[in-house]
């Protein structure tokens, strides 16, 4: 069945400090969900074992830490991350950053800490 979905009727939960995500699609092997950061925040170091994930920058602009690099990633642009490599998302604007996070498959039970290097 095809059901036309927005962020209206989308399943909403909030995630670390005041971040919101709306589920757009989320089955075993493919999740969808736009996210929303204000500025200052980020989320935590962590790896997928399995998911790889494709974000894509709606508005703002995101720095994505991955395995000790830094890429800026701007409206209208997206980046790729494979299973396995470090990384985490931060808005370092003073702008609200919203984009698209497409896992395969869905990175929902397959999420793990890393402990960052003092």
């Amino acid at each position: 069945m095809s059901n036309i979905i927005d962020k209206q009727s989308a399943l909403h939960y909030q995630w670390g400090d005041q971040c919101d995500a709306w589920v757009l699609m989320n089955k075993p092997e493919l999740s969808v969900k736009i996210e929303k950061m204000p500025a200052g925040t980020q989320e935590q170091y962590h790896f997928h074992n399995e998911a790889r994930q494709f974000f894509y920058i709606l508005s703002g602009t995101a720095v994505f830490h991955l395995n000790g690099e830094q890429k800026i990633v701007y409206p209208t642009q997206g980046i790729f991350i494979e299973p396995t490599i470090p990384h985490f998302i931060a808005n370092g604007s003073a702008e609200e950053l919203e984009f698209m996070v497409i896992s395969q498959p869905s990175a929902d039970q397959d999420r793990f800490p890393v402990e960052e290097d003092s």
